[in-house]
């Protein structure tokens, strides 16, 4: 890894309306070229603002109409771009899709692997993890309640990440979202040895929920590196400085804490995880 500048950004996007969050998303865009990120983040949807009634979405192809126009603008901006909207998926269900748009006009996408219990009925769970890399960084993505199934951090660490962004869709009823967040995501950091980036939409979307914001950088020690909650739309820019990701892969590491603690896994004893579960069976045997 080499020192990267990442950007986070928290907007509000209307459902629906593609033309006019695009146009929404172009002005961060430059103003974070204009700011040389590297890497530029979007809340989850961030394309055509995030609900469940997906009649309401216009689900695209990519390459499609948004995603060349992204892909146009992390060619002139040379800057490597995530932006979310539905994709088409084989079925009538649309995969939620990040998808990542580089200088060198490939795009690529990630599909939400892990979906809420209330989005089953509206999308098609993804099931990929894929690690992308830049002339500076390897990263993943989880998206919004992917990043509360453990493993998905593991594996992409396991495949070199050395960020994981996360962009969310998260409404304001969840509650305060630095203190959720912090309740977990520091522990996706530390234990894998990786840098973590989040980022949430804002604002009320029509008659749907309101979403509360919120951008938050972890370093791999789980510390805070750069946050942002001020309750309104906001661009934040957090420089990574490699030096620890680096001693933790090289095992340069000084102390305990600085491991890359999964080299030390013993996967003989998790075979469980990688079984099916039951059908009806839960965490408590029921």
């Amino acid at each position: 890894m080499k020192e990267t500048r990442i950007g986070l950004v928290q907007m509000q996007a209307e459902i629906g309306q593609v033309k006019e969050n695009l146009a929404k998303i172009t002005w961060f865009i430059e103003a974070a070229a204009a700011k040389e990120v590297d890497v530029l983040c979007f809340p989850e949807l961030s394309i055509t603002g995030y609900t469940k009634n997906t009649g309401s979405l216009a689900p695209e192809t990519i390459p499609g109409p948004s995603a060349d126009l992204i892909s146009a603008l992390a060619q002139k901006t040379k800057m490597v771009i995530l932006a979310g909207l539905p994709e088409k998926s084989p079925t009538d269900k649309p995969y939620i899709t990040q998808l990542v748009a580089f200088p060198n006009g490939l795009v690529g996408t990630y599909r939400k692997t892990h979906l809420g219990k209330s989005e089953w009925g509206s999308f098609s769970p993804g099931d990929e993890l894929p690690v992308f890399m830049t002339e500076k960084v390897q990263f993943g993505m989880g998206i919004c309640w992917d990043m509360h199934f453990p493993e998905v951090s593991t594996v992409l660490a396991l495949q070199g990440s050395e960020i994981i962004f996360a962009p969310h869709a998260s409404p304001q009823v969840v509650g305060n979202r630095r203190e959720i967040w912090l309740k977990y995501l520091p522990a996706r950091a530390y234990d894998n040895g990786v840098f973590l980036a989040a980022c949430n939409l804002i604002g009320k979307a029509g008659e749907e929920k309101e979403f509360c914001g919120g951008a938050l950088v972890l370093d791999p020690r789980g510390n805070i590196v750069a946050e942002a909650f001020p309750g309104k739309e906001d661009l934040l820019i957090a420089d990574l400085d490699p030096g620890l990701v680096n001693q933790m892969r090289t095992r340069e590491r000084k102390v305990m804490r600085d491991s890359f603690f999964l080299q030390f896994r013993r996967p003989e004893l998790y075979r469980q995880l990688a079984e099916d579960q039951e059908a009806g069976k839960t965490g408590d045997g029921k």
